[in-house]
């Protein structure tokens, strides 16, 4: 713990931050404080944190491992502005649940979509994300929840149902609503069962559980029935139901566990993406098409990544600053 104490004071001021935005003075002053990769830092979670789509960068690894981690996903973006403070471990993965961050192998599905397998695809298993925590890691950051939830399954679901609609009714709530809070109890569940491992395998190391961004707006007069940019035939009603009912719910899951843990902190992204909704001018997160009509599937962009970096930036510098 001396250790960790004395790189905290290495920081000093660095860590007073405004609004989730870097003053660029304080992050020199620390960059040149500090020694190179004084912190040690790992990143855990799903596509919303790899990255994964074209419209969040290009794949950088070679050879690739299925996993579809792209240059300009946050925690990438993170590591060019605080390379010389964080030694950055990235294991995010597209598709990873809950448990394959906490025990269980992935087999990566790289970019495949339904009916249209990547073309290298098998890919090797990958251990489990919680293997990169070491008992000196200073900071874990951790996005993921959303395919426990299913929620991939849920809107190919909602977009079946609602084709041949006219955008009329809630064909999705009606066929789908009973399951909902089974869903959620299970991302409950475990989202506790691995909290408790990274704290077991980084037993110094602060947890700050990265919650989702805002999909779909609150006025969902702005999304177009049948727009492939869009959510193609989601029915309004039904993009409602999801908002209310699902993804809202979802981030309240992640908060709840987190709060009971002393070590963990959330990062809320939804408030700050409020008006940059698939159906929004300024979109941060892209339809099931992105606007050059390559497979998005409802994923932030470049905007997304860099929105998500600057308040995953803010609270990183906060865990590892000096406390009174």
């Amino acid at each position: 713990m001396a250790r960790f104490r004395t790189r905290l004071a290495l920081l000093g001021s660095a860590a007073a931050l405004t609004a989730g935005a870097l003053a660029p003075a304080q992050l020199a002053g620390a960059q040149s404080a500090a020694a190179a990769g004084d912190y040690d830092w790992v990143a855990l979670g799903d596509s919303y944190t790899a990255g994964v789509i074209q419209a969040a960068g290009d794949i950088f690894e070679v050879p690739r491992d299925g996993c579809e981690r792209t240059d300009r996903s946050y925690p990438q973006i993170i590591h060019r502005d605080l390379g010389a403070l964080f030694e950055l471990t990235n294991v995010s993965c597209g598709a990873a649940t809950i448990e394959d961050v906490t025990f269980r192998a992935q087999q990566p599905i790289g970019r495949s979509v339904p009916g249209n397998p990547d073309p290298e695809a098998p890919f090797a298993p990958v251990p489990p994300q919680s293997e990169a925590v070491k008992s000196g890691t200073d900071v874990i950051t951790v996005g993921v929840g959303g395919n426990t939830l299913g929620f991939g399954d849920i809107l190919f679901k909602c977009l079946e149902l609602g084709q041949g609609s006219g955008g009329a009714g809630t064909p999705c709530k009606d066929e789908l609503a009973a399951s909902v809070p089974g869903r959620l109890a299970k991302v409950s569940k475990d989202y506790d069962a691995m909290l408790a491992k990274l704290h077991e395998k980084g037993p110094h190391a602060k947890i700050l559980a990265v919650g989702y961004p805002t999909i779909i707006p609150k006025d969902t007069a702005k999304c177009q029935y049948n727009h492939p940019h869009q959510f193609l035939s989601i029915t309004p009603g039904d993009l409602d139901w999801l908002r209310q009912d699902v993804l809202e719910p979802l981030n309240k899951t992640i908060e709840k566990s987190t709060g009971t843990q002393d070590a963990a902190a959330f990062v809320d992204l939804y408030d700050s993406t409020q008006n940059h909704s698939v159906c929004d001018a300024g979109k941060w997160v892209e339809g099931v098409l992105d606007e050059h009509n390559r497979p998005a599937l409802v994923h932030p962009n470049a905007k997304g990544h860099q929105n998500a970096a600057d308040h995953v930036t803010s609270a990183i510098l906060d865990a590892v600053a000096p406390k009174d």
